[in-house]
């Protein structure tokens, strides 16, 4: 099948952006090493002074599988693993979702008085979109800079080829409209007339 018949999801799920000096870098949680090396190297890349890895594990799940007891555990211990220094790794550890993943970031931010003008999200390439919009949600006075990282091998070019693949990214698509759903619903019955 043609690619152009995907292209409208790909674009949609795929967001990317070159990523500009910011004031923090934010890690959505996930048990998957990927996108906090990616960070690691935004950091040294002197794109941020700071990282926000978010995370206790998935609602799903119930717990973190293997030696960490949190996500942002594991997702610390890769950060110094690459040569981040240990101050400048915030710490969220309570999130069990990605929505909470962006409101307990927030809450750490505004705790520490940290403004926040620009941002950048350091995600799965396939879980762009829905982290980036969650993360609007509850910044939205932020610019966000979205520096996804390949993941599972699930890339724009490839993720139709594969069935798992598929199911993968529909998925993202499918959790786009199911979870945003309850917040925009919140948002109009709160500015209804």
């Amino acid at each position: 099948m043609p690619q152009k018949f995907f292209q409208g999801i790909t674009d949609f799920i795929f967001v990317e952006h070159t990523p500009k000096k910011a004031d923090i870098i934010f890690i959505p949680g996930g048990n998957y090493p990927e996108a906090a090396e990616h960070a690691a190297s935004l950091y040294h890349r002197g794109l941020a002074p700071l990282i926000l890895p978010s995370g206790r594990y998935s609602i799903v799940q119930g717990y973190f599988p293997g030696e960490y007891d949190t996500e942002w555990d594991y997702l610390r211990q890769v950060l110094l693993a690459c040569d981040v220094p240990e101050e400048v790794i915030l710490k969220e550890d309570q999130a069990t979702f990605t929505y909470e993943n962006a409101i307990k970031s927030r809450m750490v931010t505004d705790t520490m008085g940290i403004q926040v003008k620009r941002a950048i999200l350091s995600c799965k390439s396939f879980h762009a979109r829905r982290a980036l919009m969650y993360y609007q949600e509850q910044f939205p006075d932020t610019e966000f800079f979205v520096s996804p990282t390949v993941v599972q091998d699930i890339r724009r070019d490839n993720w139709f080829l594969d069935p798992e693949k598929i199911a993968l990214v529909l998925g993202e698509v499918e959790r786009c409209g199911a979870q945003f759903h309850e917040i925009m619903k919140a948002y109009a019955e709160e500015h209804h007339d």
